[in-house]
């Protein structure tokens, strides 16, 4: 610059709202001296975007801290031979569904997002892998305007079972982490550099409060290939066939009452309609000690003849009703079982594991 040699540094201010003003700065003389075409190659825009231009002097002058931060493990090497391998993860924490927060809430901790790494590789002359992982919450500097702060993150690294299938409550607890973050920090990005020997791994990012919602970036760069996978699958299942209702005369103790109760409401055609289900139905069902009972609505039994109603007339025949029974029971069994606090409702944690074991 001006038959001397200058050195420059390029700034960029995060939350882009305050930007350098001296020497170098967006809008200063100095660049009037500098070609258009060189201007062009440092990429000097006279934007109001946080980021400008420095001379290194004035850097040194006005900032006493710098943090080294993981970009890419290579990128200040980019003339190097080696390179390392990168795997990149988008995920969520939606609260009530993936927002289990750390370890010390067992009964929600299971359900944040799964990834499973495969450590396949060696480093040379070692006898561990070399991997480094980055957890990222996304948009919360966007976000402050609307109150938003950062959430405090960390992750977890436990040894994979073998199964490639979301690892349940009873996995952790009784297994411990082979290695974590260090700490749980409200930061945009926590990363910590780990060895372990080969092996299949679960990685497990979490806010460290439950029912915290956030997007995230993970970031795994390892010096070998390292195979990842989510473990969080298609959920799905094959339907069987209905049951068959049981022929008269065969009916169980239990079932027998309900004939003659269904008889005596339905009359001669031996078929309800909505108004008389919902008769029976509470009839039966206030009489169940285990239940917290709340009366059926009519259109609950509207609903349920929509459902079972084989013949398509709009009301139930005896057998239609049998075979809807039999599901109910099924169905009040698994509500009693994870019902884990017995308050007569079920979170959207419990009927997870509830409709898995459906």
């Amino acid at each position: 610059f001006r038959g001397q040699k200058t050195e420059l540094i390029r700034v960029r201010n995060p939350w882009g709202q305050v930007e350098w003003n001296g020497s170098w700065s967006d809008s200063s003389s100095e660049w009037r001296s500098v070609d258009p075409a060189e201007q062009q190659r440092l990429c000097h825009m006279a934007l109001d975007d946080g980021e400008f231009w420095m001379a290194f002097r004035d850097f040194k002058t006005h900032f006493d801290k710098v943090e080294i931060c993981n970009l890419t493990p290579d990128a200040l090497e980019e003339n190097a031979l080696h390179k390392w391998e990168v795997t990149v993860h988008q995920g969520s924490w939606v609260r009530g569904s993936t927002a289990g927060g750390c370890r010390n809430f067992l009964d929600t901790f299971w359900t944040n997002p799964q990834i499973k790494l495969s450590l396949t590789e060696k480093d040379e002359r070692q006898e561990d892998c070399t991997f480094l992982v980055a957890l990222m919450q996304k948009d919360r500097r966007k976000l402050k305007r609307f109150g938003a702060d950062m959430l405090t993150i960390g992750y977890a690294i436990y040894q994979s079972p073998g199964r490639d299938e979301h690892l349940n409550k009873d996995f952790f607890r009784y297994h411990a982490s082979q290695a974590r973050s260090k700490t749980f920090i409200n930061l945009r990005e926590v990363s910590d550099r780990f060895k372990l020997p080969p092996g299949e791994y679960v990685l497990i990012p979490s806010t460290f409060e439950p029912h915290q919602e956030a997007d995230f970036c993970l970031r795994i760069f390892s010096e070998k290939k390292a195979i990842t996978q989510d473990m969080d699958g298609d959920v799905a299942i094959d339907l069987p066939e209905p049951p068959k209702p049981t022929p008269a005369g065969q009916e169980t103790e239990e079932e027998l009452p309900f004939r003659a109760l269904f008889e005596q409401v339905a009359g001669e055609d031996m078929e309800v309609t909505a108004e008389e289900l919902e008769y029976v139905l509470n009839a039966v069902l206030q009489k169940k000690k285990d239940l917290q009972f709340k009366k059926l609505s009519l259109m609950s039994c509207k609903n349920i003849i929509s459902l079972m109603d084989t013949s398509g007339n709009g009301k139930l025949e005896f057998g239609e009703f049998t075979v809807f029974w039999d599901r109910l029971k099924k169905w009040t069994n698994l509500f009693l079982q994870f019902d884990a606090d017995k308050s007569g409702t079920m979170s959207s944690y419990e009927l997870r594991t509830a409709l898995k074991a459906a």
